[in-house]
């Protein structure tokens, strides 16, 4: 165990506790069907990845992290407050396609700030990064 591999975790932690979020937030006001089931899809993949990083933390005997009261506060803020206009779908996309950009940003940002975290912990931030790409690709239609 290393400092470099909890730190990377903890973000990771932090990071799919705020997407699962997000996505619940949104998820109330979508109304096309399609949408609706491809976010539910996405938060499974977040809620299976937020699974495996516990059961790291676990391993390494550390309780995680929880995301910024900033972030928390501003995420809510954007999901509830913008989703009350007349498109609430096409505010979901841009909405989460925003919480995408931050997420994956950010987790380059750690990979690259704790570089002597084990490999297992790295493969599994890039797990979370492609499949946050991939859900900003599939909002695209929608935006």
């Amino acid at each position: 165990m290393n400092e470099d591999t909890i730190n990377l975790l903890r973000e990771c932690n932090a990071g799919i506790k705020m997407g699962v979020k997000s996505l619940d937030d949104v998820l109330e006001h979508v109304r096309d069907e399609r949408l609706k089931n491809l976010l539910l899809r996405s938060k499974d993949i977040h809620s299976s990845l937020g699974d495996k990083t516990h059961e790291y933390l676990l391993e390494y005997q550390d309780e995680g992290k929880e995301p910024a009261l900033m972030a928390k506060v501003m995420s809510w803020f954007k999901s509830n407050v913008k989703m009350e206009g007349e498109n609430s779908d096409c505010m979901a996309a841009d909405v989460i396609t925003d919480g995408c950009n931050m997420g994956i940003k950010s987790l380059y940002k750690y990979l690259h700030q704790f570089p002597g975290a084990e490999q297992k912990v790295k493969d599994l931030t890039g797990d979370l990064i492609r499949a946050e790409e991939a859900l900003v690709e599939d909002l695209r239609e929608y935006l």
